[in-house]
């Protein structure tokens, strides 16, 4: 039997995806999920699979140097869904000491709306609201990078 979701399985789901060990994430995370990123950038678009996920969330450690950080602030489910509310934050590689901009540093609030299935997430998909979403396409576009 599948564990029931609550909050705090969510919350141990994100910690296994930041521990970086494979053997936590399978715990939580489906080989056959599918992540769909929003906007108009270099990592927007439907990302299939464990392994493509992953791919993902290194490409964002790469990009941001490793400064990305999700604060959750609330986390919501039912029987099937989760939705975490977080306030994301994380400079661009190498940009760390030029005024910030749009293009150097992101800080945005985000819903992250999580299909559960047998106790793993088995797809998800951002939300990101009003200015936020302006903000996110610059961030992590190639333009205003280097």
């Amino acid at each position: 039997m599948a564990a029931k979701l609550t909050p705090e399985l969510v919350r141990q789901a994100y910690a296994a995806l930041a521990s970086g060990e494979r053997s936590q994430i399978d715990q939580f995370w489906d080989k056959d999920m599918v992540w769909v990123v929003p906007g108009h950038h270099q990592l927007a678009g439907t990302w299939r699979g464990l392994d493509g996920f992953l791919s993902f969330m290194g490409s964002v450690g790469k990009l941001s140097n490793n400064s990305f950080n999700m604060t959750n602030i609330t986390t919501m489910v039912n029987d099937e869904y989760s939705a975490d509310v977080t306030r994301n934050v994380g400079f661009r590689a190498g940009r760390q000491d030029v005024p910030p901009t749009v293009y150097t540093r992101l800080e945005i609030d985000v819903v992250h709306v999580l299909r559960w299935r047998n106790g793993k997430v088995v797809e998800g998909r951002g939300a990101i609201f009003g200015d936020g979403t302006a903000q996110y396409d610059s961030f992590w576009s190639r333009v205003g990078a280097e």
